[in-house]
């Protein structure tokens, strides 16, 4: 879907029409990061079974969101088999702190062989072999994340090579998705609700790419919620940044860097249908959705896209 936020005007395509919606001139900006298999699972001495999905790694302590963490007392040992085990430190709200009896690196590369990439709740299955790759943009490269950015999952080489053939630019920045992202909003005032920090990396010479596209006539071209709020945050550090950003876009937020946005279709009460909102504004939005449920567009990490300008 492509929708108009000037106008409100609504047209329908399928995803290969992209280059024929962008200008020779315009940036899109991809984010590269990459899905690990940091889900796993494991079982405390008396046999109650524990899931881990890793977020973080900080000062020879792991992160992670855990199914049983109401049952793990400080000091439990959880075994999670072929030479894995860890110790349960304490809770930091929905968190659960540990500390694995292996080195960061090794660590990272049992997750690599042993662990599993974290598919959406709703697609209702465990992983399969292809899912490493599925659930992966083509132009991933940096490890990092829990989930995929979904935006950039429609992208398959040939259309990046069409949209290049266009006069389409491309630049890459990096935010590693962690759990935050789904935290749903639970407060009435909406402006009231707060993201989880994530690691962004915005390149300090992207910058002075996206102002000569501004300058020469084109559009920053946003691929995604990600690359959206690595950018503003940038926009907010004079150009660059590197480190947590816990940026939180609602309407009446004022935009410096992007000038179109790629998007999913979300969930309710999400801080990504929020930010999506504040760029197109909230009534174009929810008429563009209603359209969307009308034409049978498909909602979520695996579903269909639209393109705000």
């Amino acid at each position: 879907m492509r929708l108009n936020r000037a106008t409100g005007e609504i047209s329908h395509h399928t995803f290969a029409d992209l280059p024929g919606l962008l200008n020779r001139g315009d940036t899109m900006v991809l984010n590269e990061t990459r899905v690990i298999p940091a889900r796993i699972f494991g079982a405390t001495p008396a046999g109650v079974k524990i899931e881990l999905l890793v977020v973080r790694f900080d000062a020879g302590e792991v992160f992670a969101v855990v199914r049983g963490l109401k049952k793990l007392k400080a000091g439990m040992r959880i075994d999670f088999g072929r030479g894995l085990s860890a110790a349960f430190s304490r809770r930091e709200g929905d968190i659960g702190v540990f500390e694995f009896a292996m080195p960061e690196d090794a660590l990272k590369k049992w997750l690599h062989d042993h662990g599993n990439i974290p598919l959406p709740p709703y697609m209702g299955r465990e992983e399969e072999p292809l899912d490493r790759e599925r659930y992966q943009t083509v132009f991933a490269a940096k490890d990092g994340s829990c989930a995929a950015p979904t935006a950039g999952l429609h992208f398959t080489p040939a259309l990046l090579g069409d949209l290049g053939k266009k006069g389409v630019l491309r630049q890459h920045v990096c935010l590693h998705v962690g759990p935050g992202t789904f935290k749903p909003i639970t407060e009435e005032d909406i402006t009231r609700h707060a993201v989880d920090p994530e690691y962004a990396d915005v390149p300090p010479a992207l910058f002075n790419t996206l102002l000569e596209t501004k300058q020469h006539g084109g559009r920053v071209v946003a691929v995604g919620t990600t690359v959206t709020r690595s950018l503003e945050t940038a926009a907010r550090h004079g150009g660059a940044y590197s480190g947590p950003t816990a940026l939180y876009i609602s309407p009446g937020f004022e935009f410096r860097a992007v000038d179109a946005l790629i998007t999913n279709f979300h969930l309710p009460k999400s801080s990504l249908l929020v930010l999506a909102a504040a760029f197109a504004g909230r009534e174009r939005l929810l008429a563009a959705y209603a359209a969307a449920v009308k034409e049978r567009y498909r909602f979520y990490s695996y579903g269909d896209a639209m393109l705000i300008i």
